[in-house]
């Protein structure tokens, strides 16, 4: 999940409240990208947000003892949403990196996952960047991935096309229209294993780590100034990570299960 391009209109997800009674008492706005990023935050067939970051802002609001209010935002424009006050909280898997720093603060680290690239079925797993020399590699704009590919990819004579949603990266992989995708490891993962995902592709492997452009995690993003808020964020973080809340969660989502690290493992 990233930096920004253009200020998006903030759209409230009606009725959707967490331990808040109407939108009208909610006391903090969480905002999370209107894409679907699954198994982190999505819409099922009724429209109602789901997920594991979803059920995670859920515990945290709880243990905070605050209304808390999901407001759906453009990915590329959620940074922007935050500082000018839409938002009081960013929280859709957004990695914490020093270029973000400069723009925002982040509570600790609530998970970290690798950054994979998928491409189709042929056997081929070296993703060394002579080896992508020519190919075209699809990322999501404004995340983490762009960028790597960027630094990594892209001087070695790699093409990068950029997609406003991970959905439409992955599509156009399907209809090899690009030669691979790079993402978070578990929500290529979920791709792979839809119909279209396997029938088309396969994972060929985690990048090498570069924490200064992948950062060190994911975190929740807030304004320079809420350092009560963030505090306050992190003390919710910590009491659930030693309640084992962060592992009740998980076991919902099996995909995840050895996957993802949480503050419980440190």
């Amino acid at each position: 999940m990233k930096f920004t391009r253009r200020i998006a209109l903030v759209a409230v997800a009606a009725g959707l409240m967490f331990g808040a009674s109407s939108a009208a008492m909610a006391d903090i706005k969480f905002g999370v990208a209107a894409e679907p990023y699954a198994p982190y935050t999505s819409k099922d067939a009724s429209g109602k947000w789901v997920g594991w970051e979803i059920d995670l802002m859920n515990a945290l609001c709880a243990q905070m003892n605050e209304k808390c209010q999901l407001v759906e935002v453009a990915w590329d424009g959620i940074i922007p949403a935050l500082t000018s006050k839409q938002i009081d909280v960013i929280f859709s898997s957004m990695s914490i990196t020093n270029e973000r720093k400069k723009t925002i603060d982040f509570s600790d680290m609530y998970y970290n996952t690798p950054s994979n690239l998928i491409g189709p079925k042929d056997g081929d797993k070296d993703i060394s960047p002579d080896h992508l020399k020519g190919k075209v590699i699809g990322v999501q704009v404004s995340t983490t991935h762009e960028k790597y590919v960027q630094k990594h990819f892209v001087p070695a004579g790699a093409e990068i096309k950029t997609y406003s949603t991970q959905d439409e990266a992955n599509n156009d992989l399907a209809a090899g229209r690009v030669d691979y995708v790079q993402a978070d490891s578990t929500a290529l993962d979920a791709f792979l294993k839809s119909d279209q995902g396997k029938q088309c592709c396969e994972l060929k492997g985690t990048v090498p780590e570069d924490t200064e452009v992948l950062g060190v995690g994911v975190g929740a993003g807030v304004r320079k100034e809420d350092t009560a808020l963030r505090d306050k964020i992190n003390a919710a973080i910590a009491v659930l990570a030693k309640e084992k809340k962060f592992s009740e969660i998980t076991k919902n989502y099996p995909d995840l299960i050895g996957i993802i690290v949480t503050p419980e493992d440190k």
